[in-house]
């Protein structure tokens, strides 16, 4: 039985020679290079050109590279009854807990305005603010958006949570479902956007909830592009609702190079580095998994479709 690698990206072949050596009974190839497709069982994924599934017939498992699936999800030439898994990853967890942290900080205290003036030889002193001046409202309560949570709590903020469903007891204040989602915006002078892309929630980041939060919000998407609309962003930043935002994914990526997020001087943009998966933390998970596929056992970080996580 062998096992197909499938990304669109430079680390394919890292991927694949990590792989085998950790896992040397196990046959892998990257989807570039000549392998029997009718023998091909299990699929590792991230990001795949779309369709390319379907060249193989006899495919009963997939598993995504990282703790996103939604690419997976909206390709509809995947059977629905074959099994998807996720990576669940303490590492990317704490990485993305970092980035956050780094990314309310630089907009607390002005850092990136202050590189500004630097290059145009400008002194221009600013007020900033401090911890205790704001709160913080995390959208999607998964293991990433909980992580966070305790992350700056320990820290000092003030942070509060939302989520589609009901959450086992995180230790701050929760609201759930649209009915308490308002109240969770009227709160939130910075909103953390975690949540899983599904049909519920693409582009709920959008005019209506911009408008609930509290005047000069800043908004942090580390999520998924299909989260945003983009011109609702805009347009809520040039009104004066939100004070600006800060963006690691997109709708298309690389962003293009015509898009008006590149100009606009209120969004800072970072090329989908918060959290990367970590070859040593994931490794482990990915064979462990196809191992258990083999003995058909339970799958761990199972992917629920209706969910869409």
């Amino acid at each position: 039985m062998a096992v197909v690698i499938i990304r669109q990206d430079e680390k394919i072949n890292a991927w694949k020679q990590a792989l085998q050596e950790n896992a040397p009974d196990i046959s892998f190839f990257s989807f570039l290079e000549p392998h029997d497709r009718e023998k091909t069982e299990v699929a590792f994924v991230w990001k795949h050109p779309e369709g390319v599934l379907k060249n193989y017939p006899n495919l009963k498992y997939i598993a995504s590279f990282g703790a996103g699936v939604d690419f997976l999800l909206e390709d509809k030439s995947i059977p629905d009854d074959i099994p998807i898994t996720r990576v669940v990853d303490p590492i990317l967890a704490s990485d993305m807990s970092e980035f956050v942290l780094a990314t309310i900080l630089d907009n607390l205290k002005h850092l990136r305005h202050y590189k500004v003036d630097q290059l145009n030889c400008q002194w221009k002193p600013q007020d900033y603010n401090r911890i205790s001046d704001v709160q913080v409202g995390i959208m999607g309560m998964g293991a990433l958006g909980t992580d966070l949570a305790k992350f700056l709590t320990l820290i000092g903020f003030r942070t509060i949570g939302w989520a589609t469903t009901k959450k086992p007891q995180l230790g701050i204040n929760m609201y759930y479902g649209d009915k308490e989602r308002n109240s969770f915006l009227n709160q939130s002078n910075i909103l953390v956007c975690l949540l899983p892309l599904t049909p519920s929630t693409k582009e709920i980041l959008n005019r209506d909830v911009f408008k609930h939060l509290p005047e000069g919000a800043y908004i942090i998407n580390v999520a998924r592009g299909g989260h945003l609309n983009d011109q609702d962003l805009i347009d809520s930043i040039d009104e004066g609702q939100l004070s600006g935002a800060s963006l690691d994914v997109f709708h298309d990526e690389p962003l293009l190079p015509e898009h008006p997020f590149w100009k606009h001087p209120k969004i800072n943009i970072t090329p989908h580095i918060a959290s990367v998966s970590d070859v040593a933390s994931v490794l482990p998970q990915l064979i462990e998994n196809y191992r258990r596929f083999k003995k058909d056992l339970p799958l761990n970080n199972l992917v629920f479709r209706q969910k869409g996580y």
